[in-house]
Order: C-alpha cells, then structure tokens, then sequence
C-alpha cells in the first residue's frame, strides 16, 4: 500500500465516522416528525448508524495501528488490522435494515412477523457465511464461502422484489414510488458488496478496494437509506395512512 492508497483508506473511514454520526443524530431528532407508528423504524434507522459509527471508529483504530504513514512511506506496525469489526456490524445492522423497511409497510401483524423474521434469519446467515470467505485472501474456498453466501442473498433480492413488491401495490399512491426507489437502492447497493468481496480474485488491490468498495456502500445501505425511509414515514404520517 503506497501512501495514496492510505490516505485513500484512511479519508474514506474517516468521513463515514461524520456521515453515521450524523445521521445518529438526524433520525433520532426526526422522530417527532411522524406519527408513532412510524417512530420505530426511524429509531432502527438511528440504532443502525449507532452501532455503524462505532465499528467505524474501532476499525479507525485499528487501521490506525497496523499501518503507520512516515516521511511519506507506509509502513506495517506488525499489528494485524481487524476486519472483523465489519461482519460484526452487518450481523447486527443488516437485519436491523430490512425490519426497518417491513416495519415501515405497516402490513397486517402476520404478515409482518412472517415477512421479518425470514428476512432477518436470511441477512444474518448471508453475514455468518461471508465471513469465512472474507479471512481467505485468494483461491477456491473463497469461491465456495462466495457462492454459499448468496443462497440467502439471492432470497433477499426475491423477496425484495417479488414479495415486498407485491405489498408496495397496497401502499398509498403518493408513497409507492419512493418505495420503490427505496427496494431499487436496497438491491442495488446490497449488490456491490459481492461484487466487492471478490474483487481481489479480479486482480484488485484487496486492502484498499474492500475498505473503500464497502465504506462507500455501507453509507448509501445505511445512512441514504435511512432518510428515505424517513420521507416515506412523513409522507404516511401526513395523510393518515
């Protein structure tokens, strides 16, 4: 890693600590902004970026301390950087996510347990399966832990786009297409994160594209998706439904 490539890394985390910080404070303040059966899922927005800016700053540290920048070359501390910090915070957040959205539908109670919980058991299985992968630099078992993580997240993207489909069909017309926008940004940006996770395999630099790749994803999964979500939660609030 040249000095570049660090400070690269290093802005990158560093503006994501400002943007989940912020964005704490946001949703937690826009709460009163909508009726209360809306406030919960923006205080899952506000708990998500809690607990991102907290790993974001343990992971801060950590780079902080495997890599020193001196006289203008990087150099290794011999302390390893811990990038398990990440999938201790997906577990955590990815699940939160995707209950916030099912919560935000405001489907009958069934549906909506019926709907969270296999949502939540898929995200947390697609996390404990990444990682394995994701402490094998290169080679085949990193293929297999891949593939194996995108049996559940290939359910998800069903489920996004068929099953939660069909329940956007019932929501209010003036909502419905910022739903729409708002699975659109949860399939798209989800999908960078495979296509991140195999990028050394493509002859990338490892360190620096996964930092980068899933510090720029996680802000638009988090941090834009947090605030559509509030604009949804308003724009029922404001009409009653």
């Amino acid at each position: 890693m040249n000095n570049v490539e660090f400070n690269l890394v290093y802005n990158a985390i560093s503006f994501a600590i400002a943007a989940f910080g912020a964005s704490t404070i946001f949703f937690l303040l826009q709460r009163s902004q909508v009726s209360p059966a809306y406030k919960t899922a923006l205080t899952l927005s506000s708990l998500v970026c809690l607990i991102t800016t907290y790993h974001y700053l343990r992971i801060f540290e950590s780079f902080n301390n495997a890599y020193l920048l001196k006289d203008g070359l990087v150099i290794e501390s011999g302390m390893q950087f811990n990038n398990a910090y990440r999938y201790v915070d997906w577990l955590l957040t990815v699940p939160l996510l995707l209950l916030e959205f099912v919560l935000i539908l405001r489907l009958p109670h069934s549906v909506t347990y019926k709907k969270g919980f296999a949502l939540v058991a898929a995200s947390a299985l697609m996390v404990l399966l990444g990682y394995p992968g994701e402490t094998l630099t290169i080679g085949f078992a990193k293929i297999i832990w891949w593939i194996l993580a995108m049996i559940p997240f290939s359910y998800i993207l069903y489920e996004m786009v068929y099953g939660i489909g069909m329940s956007i069909k019932t929501q209010p017309m003036i909502v419905q297409p910022l739903f729409k926008k708002t699975r659109l940004l949860i399939i798209l940006s989800w999908s960078f994160y495979p296509l991140v996770y195999i990028l050394p395999l493509l002859g990338f630099s490892a360190f620096v594209s996964i930092q980068v790749g899933y510090t720029f994803v996680d802000i638009i999964a988090k941090s834009v998706f947090g605030i559509l979500i509030y604009i949804i939660a308003q724009r029922k609030s404001e009409i009653g439904a």
